[in-house]
């Protein structure tokens, strides 16, 4: 499945920071993590949405300030 995620700032607005495949198993793992890293950059997910027309699921992700 298509998985598309949404970096949403801190001014609200939201920015497509990803889109890739993925594997069943890591849909699955979903379940189980709060936080994502892409290209070296931690997100929490805040939120999921399930687009059935276009058979994307959407991940609503917040950035997590590391020191």
């Amino acid at each position: 499945m298509i998985v598309k995620m949404y970096e949403k700032s801190a001014d609200g607005s939201l920015n497509e920071i990803d889109e890739r495949l993925w594997s069943p198993a890591m849909i699955g793992a979903l379940e189980h993590v709060n936080y994502i890293v892409i290209q070296d950059r931690e997100y929490e997910a805040v939120e999921g949405r399930l687009n059935i027309d276009a058979q994307i699921l959407e991940l609503l992700l917040v950035p997590i300030r590391n020191q």
